[in-house]
């Protein structure tokens, strides 16, 4: 039961830490174009000119 007393404020710091990098995620614009990353992942751009259909 002591044990407790660690692990539920290291628990709370963890999901505090995750909240801050979430936050900072959503503020720096990571999740502005999320139809363009799946877009660019299947694009052919890689292929040289001769080789496009």
């Amino acid at each position: 039961m002591n044990v407790l007393v660690y692990l539920v404020p290291i628990a709370l710091a963890l999901g505090l830490f995750g909240l801050a990098a979430f936050l900072w995620a959503l503020k720096s614009g990571q999740f502005d174009d999320l139809d363009g990353a799946g877009g660019r992942a299947i694009s052919d751009d890689d292929l040289p000119e001769d080789k496009r259909e």
